[in-house]
């Protein structure tokens, strides 16, 4: 089942075309790849996605449902969660506190609730210790993972994930990466990763869709686009390889 499905999305500024009608869809419990260099669309696109922007022209469906037009809140409580290439969380609260703030994406729970399942999240991804802590006292990696757990806190059926692996060591990536798949496998959900580090991409992901000034260029397995010409010479340059490790 298609879990999310946009079809000609298009996004302009001005005499500027962001996303020039662009079409994605995502199955149940699927790994896809969103990559492209800068400045090709992918987070005009997760933004438009998850309705912090709206779209120019294009339909965007989540569940078989339309949700072009609904508010962000909306798409939340309907199933769809993302993380920010730039994290955004409370640095004056706890750790605890702004995972709470992603279990109440689902509505109708007490603050007892909401704890219960804030810590149950945060044991799941064995930050349990952590709860307590402020934001601003934690590790750059810490915060990426404490982003995530909020994130799944809200119990999506669809995961964005802009750029996790921004900042982080090459241990910090094979423990993300350890991470997503358990997550996958737990929780049954479809995740949609924007990530320039293609090691982990070509590991990770089932399916990977090209980006290249705003438009799809290509869409396939790992392997297939790894072999295109096309992406090739868009994304690394003409004569050029990339490898999965």
């Amino acid at each position: 089942m298609t879990i999310l499905r946009a079809q000609g999305v298009t996004k302009r500024y001005g005499g500027l075309l962001a996303l020039s009608e662009v079409d994605v869809a995502i199955e149940e419990n699927e790994f896809v790849a969103l990559i492209g260099p800068n400045g090709a669309g992918k987070s005009t696109l997760l933004n438009v996605l998850t309705g912090l922007t709206p779209p120019t022209a294009g339909t965007i469906e989540l569940g078989g449902r339309s949700i072009t037009k609904a508010s962000t809140h909306a798409r939340i409580r309907a199933g769809l969660g993302r993380t920010f290439q730039h994290g955004r969380l409370f640095d004056r609260l706890s750790v605890l506190e702004n995972v709470m703030v992603g279990a109440a994406n689902r509505p109708g729970r007490s603050e007892a609730q909401l704890e219960s399942a804030a810590r149950t999240s945060l044991e799941r991804m064995g930050l349990g210790h952590l709860a307590p802590s402020r934001i601003s006292s934690l590790s750059y990696g810490n915060r990426r993972m404490v982003e995530l757990t909020r994130a799944l806190a809200g119990e999506p059926r669809i995961l964005l994930l802009d750029e996790p692996a921004a900042g982080l060591n090459s241990g910090e990536v094979e423990d993300l990466m350890t991470r997503l798949r358990a997550i996958r496998s737990e929780h049954r959900l479809a995740v949609v990763l924007i990530e320039h580090n293609m090691g982990m991409v070509m590991r990770l992901a089932e399916r990977i869709v090209v980006l290249n000034f705003g438009r799809k260029i290509a869409e396939g397995t790992p392997a297939a686009v790894q072999a295109d010409p096309a992406v090739l010479e868009a994304y690394l340059g003409a004569g050029s390889s990339y490898a999965a490790d």
